[in-house]
């Protein structure tokens, strides 16, 4: 019996909001951890030594009759539950997510998203969004689908990140999820009509491949509905000609790179 074994991990554990969240951040599982705080198994050596890189104690510690290392815990830093820069990261997402309110809840559900490609000039790009409500948050996925002629290899990009409606624009921040070699940002001007259509604003990145350049373009997000089918959405996704049909007019016309005489600055176009 590892008694001992078994109240100093439960005592680790108290400083964490369940046993379920520290199971998950040591990626071990629970009925195997469970064993452990009944204290009729020890950790085989890697696990326990996984166990304490965990929580910042040494094996010997670990071992300690319980009265011992509880004296020893209470003159050291607590254990804490998060890193402290994602503590950080959290309350500015939380400060953020608070002031944009439920504004953003009209604009849930899938867009077509339409741009003209920073890897493959020349061409407009057609992504998949789905901006969704997640606990106290607005989150997306972003995902491209690029192929830049029949006989080359589609490559699929996931982007993942979190949209805040500030005042009156806006503001979504994004990363892709499975290279994670580049960050975007894209401000959008809001619709002010009750049925969403489509949404104006600028979007900027790096190319994906190439020499990776900063780029601004302009874009437009085609609002498709709460529900779609994602399998023949994600199918129309990818690169299209200038001319291509499939390609609105309106659309063709509202990603264009362009500036007017006069203008100093590049800036979206309203709708």
């Amino acid at each position: 019996m590892y008694q001992d074994l078994s109240s100093n991990l439960k005592l680790l554990c108290s400083y964490y909001d369940s046993i379920a969240q520290v199971c998950r951040e040591l990626d071990i599982n629970r009925s195997q951890f469970n064993r452990y705080l009944t204290g009729r198994y020890k950790p085989s050596a890697s696990t326990l030594r996984k166990l304490c890189d965990f929580f910042g104690v040494e094996e010997y510690e670990l071992m300690l009759p319980a009265p011992q290392f509880a004296r020893l815990i209470q003159v050291r830093p607590r254990p804490s539950a998060e890193p402290v820069a994602s503590r950080i990261e959290n309350e500015h997402l939380a400060l953020l997510h608070k002031a944009s309110g439920t504004q953003m809840d009209k604009y849930l559900g899938y867009y077509f998203e339409y741009y003209l490609s920073m890897a493959v000039p020349g061409k407009i790009l057609r992504n998949l969004i789905c901006i969704e409500k997640q606990n106290d948050g607005v989150f997306y996925q972003r995902t491209e689908r690029l192929r830049e002629s029949a006989t080359d290899p589609a490559y699929h990009s996931k982007y993942l990140g979190v949209v805040v409606f500030l005042t009156d624009r806006i503001f979504m921040a994004d990363y892709e999820s499975l290279a994670t070699n580049e960050v975007t940002e894209t401000i959008l001007i809001p619709s002010y009509k009750n049925r969403i259509n489509r949404l104006n604003g600028l979007r900027l990145g790096v190319p994906a491949n190439g020499v990776r350049t900063p780029s601004c373009t302009r874009v437009v997000m085609e609002y498709l509905g709460a529900q779609v089918d994602v399998r023949k959405a994600l199918g129309l996704c990818g690169l299209y000609h200038l001319d291509d049909k499939a390609i609105d007019d309106s659309i063709r016309e509202a990603v264009k790179n362009d500036m007017q005489p006069g203008e100093w600055h590049f800036r979206a176009r309203s709708s």
